[in-house]
């Protein structure tokens, strides 16, 4: 008998919801076969099979459960669940195999926990939750509802009670609270600094462009970033660790670095793996993919998880320098902002230059201002010498 526990998808959450179980109770499964799917605040992933077995499953479609908690059993035949059903309800296991499914499940339709509070608390009629034709209704199928249905200023002020200001509170997405909590967290248990360095991009992003039509690959000032980042790892390892307990951090093997998307359907912070020996067009495509992904909010666990240094971009026109959060787990993040214009002294005369600034937030226990200014300024002789990312892309 194997137990088959929740596996750790990643830092940020505490729980996921069960969204579905995808092999049914009591059927042979193998190592490696898909049979459950799990929700995060940022994706949902399919989890494999640790062995081969019979499956028993112990937590209902729509529950939450906790890295670490075991929610099915793979056993050796198909008699061994009968003994272990009579074993669980003996020892008073809350989470045997006839744990009710959430409410919705009588038509079929499975309604997670989240999903269920923001129904309830909006007064929505489930015969609209079900008319939308989904088999599993999450917070975000809910939402998309409110958003269908949100009242005029007008019709709150009428509608709402005397005294009662319920309906102007604005409910934040899952994402979105997961999001508040790293922020907290950051906040309260990394002391960061933040140093800020202007960059002469004029030349890269001219070459960003030229490189865009010979590799056919969308190349730019972020693709640049990643790549001269990931080649900093040897020379700068401890950018790249993971704290661990006691004064000491975890070497990273490569340079993952993780970069900040958001196309209006919440943050994502995807990884480009090992950026230091990936190539430009390899990089590219990866971000390109990176947005596709963004805007069906269709990520992978594993696709956000493992960042071993974040990038942030602020590209919207005016932002002269932003301050990244230092995500746990992590000892810095980078932030980018978008080019910018600068009339800049040439010789006994003026040029317009492209400009843009890079920032460094780091967690001060691992990482000291010396550093820091050091780790920018390697950075920027690599972005103001472009030449050396035309020794791999021809």
């Amino acid at each position: 008998m194997t137990e088959f526990r929740v596996p750790k998808l990643n830092n940020n959450d505490t729980s996921y919801i069960l969204v579905e179980w995808l092999a049914e109770d009591g059927r042979a499964v193998r190592d490696g076969e898909p049979i459950v799917l799990l929700e995060t605040s940022k994706a949902t992933e399919e989890v494999e099979a640790p062995a081969d077995g019979v499956l028993r499953r112990l937590v209902a479609e729509g529950a939450e459960c906790e890295p670490g908690q075991v929610i099915a059993r793979l056993l050796g035949s198909v008699d061994e669940p009968v003994r272990k059903a009579a074993e669980e309800t003996a020892d008073g296991n809350p989470h045997g195999p006839d744990t009710p499914a959430p409410p919705g499940d009588a038509t079929g339709v499975v309604v997670t926990a989240p999903a269920r509070d923001l129904i309830e608390a909006h007064g929505i009629a489930m015969e609209r939750v079900y008319a939308l034709g989904r088999k599993v209704i999450r917070r975000s199928d809910v939402e998309e509802l409110l958003g269908e249905q949100e009242p005029s200023p007008a019709a709150v002020a009428d509608d709402a009670p005397a005294g009662d200001d319920d309906a102007r509170w604005i409910t934040l997405s899952r994402a979105q609270q997961r999001t508040a909590e790293v922020v907290e967290r950051s906040r309260r248990e990394i002391p960061a600094a933040f140093t800020a360095m202007n960059v002469d991009v004029t030349e890269v992003v001219s070459l960003a462009r030229d490189l865009t039509r010979r590799l056919r690959a969308l190349v730019g000032l972020p693709e640049m970033v990643v790549k001269a980042a990931g080649g900093l790892l040897d020379r700068f390892p401890m950018f790249f660790a993971e704290p661990g307990p006691g004064p000491r951090a975890r070497r990273a093997a490569t340079a993952d670095v993780g970069v900040t998307v958001d196309v209006g359907q919440g943050l994502f912070i995807p990884v480009v793996r090992d950026a230091g020996n990936r190539t430009l067009a390899e990089i590219a495509a990866d971000l390109a993919g990176f947005r596709t992904t963004a805007l069906t909010g269709s990520f992978r666990e594993r696709d956000l998880r493992g960042g071993a240094i974040t990038l942030t971009l602020h590209t919207h026109d005016g932002i002269v320098f932003a301050v990244p959060i230092v995500f746990p787990g992590q000892t810095c993040a980078l932030s980018l902002t978008a080019p910018r214009s600068e009339v800049v002294q040439d010789g006994s005369g003026f040029a317009v230059r492209k400009t843009a600034t890079l920032g460094l937030a780091y967690d001060h226990r691992y990482i000291n201002g010396r550093d820091a200014a050091e780790f920018l300024r390697e950075l920027r002789t690599a972005l103001e010498t472009p030449a050396r990312f035309l020794t791999e892309n021809g």
